[in-house]
């Protein structure tokens, strides 16, 4: 087994959410905002209450954020591939 023991400190950090909820009619609208410190991801995102369905609007709420969440995971995801793809050490011939 090979094992490497590093003396480095450990590190933290703290990301900033800011989920912005407008609401009109039978659509709520997201702004979502992820400042890592580094890097600021945005989406916008919306739901649409069925016609069919009661007027509750943390329904919306909920779906509408949950939208922009999910978004700015792949937008995380997607950055992590890039930075990774990015830092990978050349390959020798």
């Amino acid at each position: 087994m090979n094992e490497q023991t590093t003396n480095t400190p450990m590190r933290t950090k703290t990301w900033t959410l800011r989920l912005d909820l407008f609401e009109e009619g039978d659509v709520t609208w997201v702004h979502a905002v992820l400042d890592t410190g580094d890097n600021r991801l945005e989406s916008r995102t919306d739901a649409h209450r069925n016609p069919h369905d009661p007027p509750v609007p943390e329904i919306g709420d909920e779906y509408a954020a949950g939208r922009a969440l999910v978004d700015l995971g792949h937008q995380l995801l997607r950055a992590g591939t890039t930075d990774a793809d990015a830092n990978e050490p050349p390959l020798r011939s």
